[in-house]
């Protein structure tokens, strides 16, 4: 297969996607009205809600839901052949994702901006609202714990990563205080100075590791872990325009940059995707995701094609940034497509890997031993990278030397090999690093929100009181599970929790898109989320008699049971509202032609 083909397919399937459906859902369905007061408008404080220029937006939401999820799940998924996956990614990303993140985006700006927790609140009830928060606070813990490990796996005892990634922070500040202050509004000139910086520190990181200066940006696991909760601290507490929005935007251009790169290094070298287009582990027994291709694929491909993650930031940051409502199309829908075209270029980076090549790096020396393949460039892809290549599962090393691979056959570029994978593992921690400083302030408004219901002092949204709490609260949640490990124990839960909390959004959603009286469009929701239910409850399952009983991980069955629970829950209550709120519109419709006639 040439890869070729694949990223042409992808850009038109994606693009007339967003031309038609997504355009479609924002006239018909949302009816998006640019005359409409937003909340950044109504509530303007210039610390949460500040009405922001769509291209910084756009550039902050992309950068808050891109994370893992787009550069790693489909590598891993990569298993069971590159059809399954390109299938996933580009009608699950039309027809689910963008979907489900654009009608959370606007549930959240038609209520003020509040998180999905409150909007289920006022749509389903106060009881399903406080069951909403648990999940989604329980869920946005261990996810950023879990998005934490690959960041300091990354950047541990690495100070070329640590300075280029770290250089970024400072940037932003510079940058944020000059659209702010010096130069308001003048997008164009910020963006220009912003990138030339982070060049800078881009360029500079391999040189700072071979002088006096690398120690000073050096640190093991533990240092980096609590450095990463700090991080996320600042990012949660300082006003938005400081760090959080112009560090994101600033950081979308590398990423939009490098992905740029691959697509172009891809149309010059026109690499042969090597791996088959089904493999025999769809049937399971594959030797990086044990289970079959249903329900496994699309719990692990998650971000690249639909994930619940982005609910958070879609009910977030986000619809407290808007400056008008026309902008939801482009931000909401347009980012996912975005995404899933990133996602797609993952995979394709890493099947084109020689298929023996691919599995060496994904599995375990004495998994891959079972296998009977035998290595084809591995070896001296290791000896020019300078570190060994085999036996380092988890889906980062594969793609960046998918990407290297593919950017090192461009001629003239041989001898790069080494700061072509170097240059892309730190590239994927930068990707991940603005999901954790997002999520952690999605974090403290859900953790105030919750307790705010409980003492009204806590709900102050103004209070820096209160917001150094809440931010500090959860920063040390997700930092603790990050610094002590305990995270690795619950790691299998996160594609489930992940897609439970999709299939939570799709209920709040399709309420919100009755409740308006559009209930004759209720599908485009309805039926991803029944779809991802069926998905998600499977997976559970299959874990729970699969492996971790058998394994007597009781503790993970348990959370797993809490999951559906959750789920089944949040979704009969969602159906009983559903068919309340029919029955009303069906008998005030019927009045209303009574008196007509």
């Amino acid at each position: 297969m040439n890869s070729i083909v694949l990223v042409i397919i992808a850009a038109l399937v994606l693009t007339l996607g967003y031309r038609f459906y997504g355009a479609f859902i924002a006239a018909k369905v949302l009816a998006l009205d640019e005359t409409r007061a937003v909340p950044s408008k109504v509530h303007e404080d210039g610390r949460d809600y500040v009405p922001t220029n769509k291209w910084v937006l756009l550039g902050h939401h992309f950068a808050a839901i891109a994370g893992a999820g787009p550069l790693i799940g489909p590598v891993l998924a990569a298993q069971f052949g590159y059809l399954p996956g390109t299938l996933w990614i580009l009608i699950g990303g039309v027809v689910a994702g963008a979907v489900h993140d654009m009608v959370i985006l606007f549930s959240s700006v038609r209520h003020d901006g509040q998180s999905i927790a409150e909007v289920a609140k006022a749509n389903l009830g106060k009881r399903m609202g406080f069951i909403t928060s648990l999940a989604v606070i329980f869920i946005l813990i261990i996810t950023m714990a879990g998005l934490g490990i690959p960041v300091v796996n990354s950047l541990y005892d690495s100070p070329w990563g640590t300075f280029t990634v770290g250089f970024t922070i400072p940037v932003a500040m510079l940058i944020g205080v000059y659209l702010k202050f010096i130069r308001p509004g003048k997008i164009g000139e910020a963006t220009i100075i912003g990138m030339a910086l982070i060049m800078v520190g881009v360029i500079a990181g391999p040189y700072i590791q071979h002088t006096a200066l690398a120690p000073y940006f050096t640190f093991n696991a533990k240092q980096m872990s609590l450095i990463l909760a700090a991080y996320g601290f600042c990012a949660a507490a300082l006003p938005v325009w400081l760090l959080l929005l112009p560090r994101d935007y600033l950081s979308t251009y590398m990423k939009l940059g490098v992905i740029g790169a691959l697509v172009v290094g891809i149309l010059i070298v026109r690499p042969v995707i090597q791996m088959p287009a089904i493999t025999q582990f769809v049937h399971g027994g594959g030797p990086i995701i044990p289970g079959k291709v249903f329900p496994f694929l699309f719990i692990t491909i998650a971000c690249g094609a639909l994930s619940g993650f982005h609910a958070l930031i879609s009910s977030g940051t986000t619809p407290k940034l808007i400056a008008n409502e026309k902008d939801i199309l482009p931000i909401g829908y347009g980012s996912m497509v975005i995404e899933s075209f990133i996602a797609l270029m993952a995979l394709i980076a890493a099947t084109c890997l020689p298929t023996a090549d691919y599995f060496a790096i994904n599995s375990a020396p004495a998994v891959f031993a079972k296998l009977g393949m035998t290595p084809n460039e591995l070896p001296m892809l290791s000896k020019m990278v300078g570190e060994e290549l085999a036996g380092r599962p988890g889906g980062s090393v594969s793609l960046a030397v998918g990407m290297s691979y593919v950017f090192y056959k461009i001629p003239g570029f041989e001898h790069l090999m080494a700061y072509w994978y170097h240059f892309c593992i730190m590239f994927e921690a930068l990707f991940i690093l603005t999901t954790i400083d997002a999520g952690t302030r999605i974090g403290r408004y859900l953790l105030q929100d919750l307790f705010g219901q409980a003492y009204k002092p806590l709900a102050k949204k103004d209070s820096w009181a209160n917001i150094i709490f809440f931010s500090a609260l959860m920063s040390f949640t997700w930092g603790y599970l990050l610094y002590t490990g305990n995270i690795s124990t619950i790691w299998p839960l996160f594609g489930t929790a992940n897609q439970t909390l999709a299939t939570i959004a799709f209920a709040v959603g399709t309420t919100v898109i009755i409740k308006m009286g559009k209930q004759k469009y209720a599908p485009i929701t309805i039926i991803p989320m029944t779809i991802t239910a069926i998905i998600t409850l499977t997976a559970i399952i299959t874990n729970i008699f699969s492996n971790y009983l058998p394994k007597h991980q009781n503790l993970l069955a348990g959370l797993s049971t809490v999951l559906i629970v959750m789920m089944v829950i949040i979704l009969a209550e969602s159906v009983k509202v559903w068919i309340k709120e029919w029955k009303k519109q069906s008998s005030s419709n019927a009045e209303n032609s009574t008196h007509a006639i």
